[in-house]
């Protein structure tokens, strides 16, 4: 028995192509995006819509995956903190083994075939490895408002993009601190 839903949104079924190497079939969806799909300061909102246009293709040792997603990211910008909404174009290609076939690589020592080869269960595969993985690797280290953004003033926390011309008095080094208190001393 199978551990995937079928009629889960990223739970793809092969049977269509009923393992003849060649034949091909290609997808449009819009399924909704899986909780955390991307990284702390930017993602794909949880249940927004992530286009898919993808091509199953049978092939000898199973079903060869490539496509396309595309969603809409939300986040803030690393530096100064302000929302980001973007859209992200990630590339999915993946080879999803057919049981027996990883079976029979086990089996001669195959070292092409490991523990990270994505195998078919049922003759149904399962995306959402494939896309966080394609998303996460595709998202900006680390996301910027804009490329030249200058961030927040160290000492007061002001966004330095809206007052460029933003500064303080220079701090007094505590060493002469005492000094500027004798200076400030009324004399009677």
């Amino acid at each position: 028995m199978s551990s995937l839903d079928p009629r889960a949104p990223l739970v793809l079924d092969t049977r269509e192509l009923g393992r003849r190497p060649g034949s091909q079939r290609e997808l449009e969806l819009s399924v909704p995006a899986p909780a955390e799909l991307g990284i702390e300061v930017l993602s794909v909102p949880e249940g927004s819509p992530v286009e898919l246009d993808l091509r199953l293709e049978a092939v000898m040792e199973g079903v060869l995956l490539t496509g396309t997603a595309t969603a809409r990211l939300e986040g803030e910008c690393v530096r100064c903190l302000e929302p980001i909404e973007d859209e992200i174009h990630a590339t999915l290609q993946e080879l999803y083994v057919y049981p027996d076939q990883h079976d029979r690589a086990t089996e001669n020592d195959d070292r092409d075939l490991d523990d990270e080869t994505s195998l078919l269960e049922d003759d149904l595969l399962d995306l959402e490895p494939l896309l966080r993985d394609a998303v996460v690797l595709a998202l900006p280290f680390q996301p910027l408002c804009m490329d030249d953004c200058p961030g927040l003033c160290t000492e007061c926390g002001a966004r330095l993009a809206d007052d460029p011309d933003h500064t303080h008095e220079a701090p007094i080094d505590p060493r002469w601190a005492g000094l500027a208190e004798l200076q400030q001393d009324p004399q009677d």
